[in-house]
């Protein structure tokens, strides 16, 4: 394991003010986003889709590290340049999704498991020799009746560290998340107790794993009620409620802080990001930046809407999201913007 490389890598994708783009969708997971805009769902429209977002001028001014999916590290665009190629000319470290997604969870109704560690070794790999220089790896938890169970966490979070061991063995550094969702009636304690007792696993298993803090990025959900609990928060509550949550359970040798979206609207989660960087927060241990993907993302997937006229407008309305967000790192992010 190179320890020193590890740490240049994580601390470059969390340098200044950038943050992350998740592109990493499954083919399932885009097919269904084109059909709900009419747009075909095939290998090359989402190699149009996906080549509109590498060739938007200045992106790298915003963001540091782009997230990719294996059929997309392995395009070409159009002219023949391979996408992976194409974002490191922009000045973006490439990365890679490696679970194989989140299956239903054997002995335990309503929860599932992430799968993919049968053969990740040699993935990781391929993947380093193609240029991918950090990865991610997505648990899933989900909050109802009588769950999540004391087994569906450690399941989830064992498998996060050794994703992470295998990764850091590899030179890859590893972006973990664990993802409390956001679907649910649960109230602010509810997902401020899950995700903490998540959040305490995870690094207890990572621990025991030898995993270098320093070489590696979290990914986690924010404090928030769920979507169906009809008591919701203001915007500083939850920025006060994530943090407060993060500074009880996340060492202070972690590189960085990434938060997904996790289906929050782009100015929902740009807002949320933007008050915990307030003068009047506390002091952090470790940056705390963006790692969105529809957040980004469908403002201009809905502007593009598969044609290639409207290729640039929507270049420019993903600058000006990726731009919102870099804004809301800074702590200057309003919703004029």
């Amino acid at each position: 394991m190179d320890k020193q490389l590890l740490i240049n890598t994580a601390n470059t994708l969390m340098a200044g003010t950038k943050g992350l783009l998740a592109m990493d969708e499954s083919n399932g997971t885009c097919n269904k986003r084109f059909a709900q805009l009419g747009i075909p769902q095939t290998p090359e429209a989402r190699r149009d889709w996906r080549e509109l977002i590498v060739s938007t001028p200045n992106l790298g001014d915003c963001i540091s590290g782009a997230i990719l999916y294996d059929e997309t590290i392995r395009q070409q665009q159009k002219d023949g340049t391979p996408i992976i190629k194409a974002i490191i000319n922009a000045g973006i470290i490439p990365g890679i999704k490696v679970d194989t997604g989140a299956k239903p969870m054997a002995g335990h109704p309503g929860e599932k498991i992430t799968e993919g560690l049968d053969g990740l070794c040699k993935r990781l790999a391929e993947y380093a020799q193609m240029g991918a220089r950090f990865a991610k790896w997505r648990g899933v938890i989900t909050i109802g009746q009588g769950i999540p169970s004391g087994a569906c966490i450690e399941a989830n979070t064992h498998a996060l560290a050794r994703y992470a061991a295998l990764c850091q063995e590899a030179g890859i550094v590893p972006i973990v998340e664990p993802e409390v969702l956001m679907e649910g009636s649960h109230n602010l304690q509810q997902c401020f107790e899950t995700t903490e007792e998540v959040l305490y696993n995870i690094f207890n298993q990572l621990y025991k794993q030898g995993i270098l803090l320093e070489g590696m990025i979290l990914k986690p959900n924010m404090i928030m009620p769920g979507l169906e609990c009809p008591t919701q928060v203001s915007t500083q509550e939850v920025a006060t409620t994530t943090v407060r949550c993060l500074l009880q359970s996340v060492p202070a040798a972690v590189a960085g802080i990434a938060f997904l979206s996790g289906g929050q609207t782009g100015e929902m989660a740009s807002a949320h990001l933007n008050a915990m960087h307030q003068k009047d927060m506390p002091q952090l241990p470790w940056p705390l930046t963006f790692s969105f993907a529809r957040a980004i993302q469908q403002p201009a997937m809905t502007i593009w809407n598969g044609q290639e006229i409207n290729v640039k407008p929507a270049q420019e309305a993903l600058l000006q999201r990726a731009k919102c967000d870099q804004s809301a790192r800074m702590g200057v992010y309003n919703e004029d913007m």
